[in-house]
């Protein structure tokens, strides 16, 4: 064996937990799926009969889980598919800023300032119309594929 130590370059996390492969004939609506790099939520899945060609396949539409715009893939049912690693995590939300990032706090009492509100234009409304009204609210944010975005509200009462 050789002496010699060798230095690995890496940037951001590794792939390997943000996607794991599942046979396209597996995922069912309302799942999660890859289609075009982006990831998304199944909308619908239809499976076409084995032709003369070989395999059966998988017609799937899609949503986009951050953008929400519909997405369409076709993949021979025994192939696999990536699907995302999708993890939701609830923050008490503590401010708003001026330019549109909110200020969160996570469990271990620290603030995540790194976010933005969501493109959604109501539960935009209904975040800062609560927090004007001194409300203790808790976001939702999901997470997939290095992307983070709030995408849902709870009201928990006046502070």
């Amino acid at each position: 064996m050789s002496d010699e130590e060798h230095h690995f370059d890496h940037k951001g996390e590794s792939g390997a937990s943000k996607t794991f492969p599942q046979q396209a004939g597996a995922i069912r609506k309302s799942g999660y799926i890859v289609v075009k790099g982006r990831p998304c939520k199944v909308v619908e899945v239809s499976t076409s009969k084995t032709g003369k060609h070989g395999h059966a396949k998988c017609h799937f539409v899609a949503i986009d889980i951050f953008t929400s715009k519909k997405l369409e893939d076709i993949v021979p049912s025994s192939h696999n598919c990536d699907v995302p690693e999708v993890i939701r995590t609830d923050y008490q939300l503590i401010d708003i800023s001026e330019d549109g990032f909110v200020s969160l706090l996570t469990d271990s009492g620290d603030t995540k300032d790194d976010l933005r509100l969501p493109n959604d234009d109501q539960l935009v409304s209904q975040i800062k119309d609560g927090f004007a009204e001194g409300k203790d609210l808790i976001v939702t944010v999901m997470s997939a594929m290095g992307e983070e975005q709030i995408s849902a509200l709870k009201d928990i009462g006046p502070k």
